[in-house]
């Protein structure tokens, strides 16, 4: 009967209100902030194409478990994608609490954001239309890494975004990413306190300097790296397909045929 009554009017028998709402917050606000450190490890991960693609390659068979296999297993990096992919899922159920769900809610709220004209409201509503984007781009994204993760590397990433013309799926992907992950992480920032010092008005400026400036960081990275998958799957387009080799081995299967 106490649940019953607490369902109904929002608080218990004893006039105590439900602590869920609460919970479910912190649980939110705790996978956004993996998910937000999530991508710019991801994005520095991604980004080692910019140096070589040996780096790159050596650094993706390393999350294969190369440093203590003898023979990396890609099961690896699948495993990894299919509990950030649960996160994620989790994150994106608890964001939708949020969202107006009413065209008389959705009005309200712009009228609010119209009159309000605070920077924060805005980007609270840039954060939840680049969510819902997310929710389908993200989930795609990761979907495809899970069931593909052997074919992350310098030739099969370029491949998908050449010759699979998957670069503008990317490109939007990133967008979202970076302006939501970005928004995200201030909000956290602000909502629970984090590096507000004696003068909380100063520190949510400095901090939205700085939220802008690692989100632009993030987006030229993203961009030229982008560029980069793009320009090494229009060279290999002839060769879609094939298994990058490193240099290492090249050389050393070179060196062995001309000394034979």
């Amino acid at each position: 009967m106490s649940d019953l009554l607490e369902g109904f009017l929002g608080t218990s028998v004893e006039g105590k209100k439900s602590r869920v709402p609460a919970k479910l917050d912190y649980v939110q606000s705790a996978t956004g902030l993996f998910l937000g450190l999530f991508m710019w490890g991801h994005m520095f991960f991604v980004s080692t194409i910019l140096i070589s693609k040996d780096f790159m390659y050596t650094i993706t068979k390393m999350f294969e478990g190369s440093l203590f296999l003898s023979e990396p297993q890609p099961i690896i990096v699948s495993a990894i994608v299919l509990f950030v992919f649960a996160v994620f899922i989790v994150h994106a159920m608890l964001g939708m609490r949020k969202l107006p769900i009413t065209f008389r809610q959705y009005q309200a709220y712009k009228t609010h954001m119209g009159m309000m004209k605070h920077d924060d409201t805005t980007m609270w509503f840039t954060q939840a239309f680049t969510g819902f984007a997310m929710f389908f781009l993200g989930s795609a994204h990761l979907f495809t890494m899970a069931v593909q993760a052997d074919k992350i590397g310098p030739f099969g990433s370029a491949d998908r975004m050449y010759s699979e013309f998957m670069w503008p799926f990317y490109l939007l992907l990133l967008l979202a990413v970076e302006f939501h992950g970005g928004i995200g992480l201030y909000r956290l920032c602000v909502k629970w306190g984090w590096f507000e010092g004696e003068h909380a008005k100063d520190s949510r400026k400095n901090l939205k300097k700085v939220k802008w400036a690692v989100t632009v960081f993030f987006l030229a990275l993203g961009l030229l790296t982008l560029a980069a998958y793009v320009k090494i799957g229009y060279e290999h387009r002839n060769n879609v397909g094939e298994a990058y080799k490193p240099t290492a081995q090249v050389e050393a299967r070179y060196d062995v045929k001309v000394r034979a």
